[in-house]
């Protein structure tokens, strides 16, 4: 059995800090008062169960809007330890990572479980994840992150089913894979970090 990697996401407890995977992705934190709050738009159901379990751990309540059609917003509570989050995060009504920002596990899986996908049956191994398509001043900075956690991927534009990034070989997915641990109840298999065989590919 190999040795549980000090940067995986079991490796120590679920901290709100955690919650900045999301904002790797399509997340958003916004500032209210000497308060903040992180949200995510999901389109499948499980995505948001996963989301809301994964804060209860948090010891949070998950606030859900579902005023969109196919999709769900899934956000935290408004708490001033997300104020430092907001302050950190953001250049005016720019959203980018903070100077030498670094991905760990808790913060990948998080990310994974808003916007993670796996490749279909009978594709090369690969991994996606999706990026928010307003945010292109953060995509590098978040790539440079993804480099950091030895699990460099492949930025694919608007035009090629992103923007995301996609983790190409088994080498770096079960890299990702031991990073960001086992998938919690619900997850599909194809969602969740797996090398081909892993799946029964």
């Amino acid at each position: 059995m190999s040795q549980l990697s000090l940067f995986s996401a079991g490796a120590r407890e679920p901290q709100l800090i955690d919650l900045e995977g999301l904002l790797a992705g399509s997340g958003q934190v916004v500032r209210r008062g000497a308060h903040a709050r992180i949200s995510v738009v999901v389109g499948a159901g499980w995505r948001v169960e996963a989301l809301v379990a994964e804060l209860a751990l948090l010891g949070l309540d998950a606030e859900l809007d579902d005023a969109e059609p196919g999709s769900t917003t899934v956000r935290t509570p408004w708490l001033d330890q997300l104020r430092p989050v907001a302050d950190a995060w953001t250049r005016g009504a720019v959203k980018i990572p903070p100077a030498g920002w670094a991905l760990d596990g808790a913060r990948l899986r998080w990310w994974c479980l808003a916007e993670g996908s796996g490749a279909r049956p009978g594709v090369a191994a690969m991994y996606t994840l999706a990026l928010g398509p307003n945010d292109e001043p953060a995509w590098l900075a978040v790539g440079a992150a993804l480099a950091g956690a030895g699990i460099a991927g492949v930025l694919v534009g608007p035009r090629a089913d992103g923007p995301a990034y996609r983790i190409v070989g088994q080498r770096r997915l079960a890299r990702l894979r031991e990073l960001v641990g086992e998938a919690p109840p619900g997850v599909p298999v194809q969602a969740w970090p797996a090398p081909p065989e892993a799946r029964g590919a």
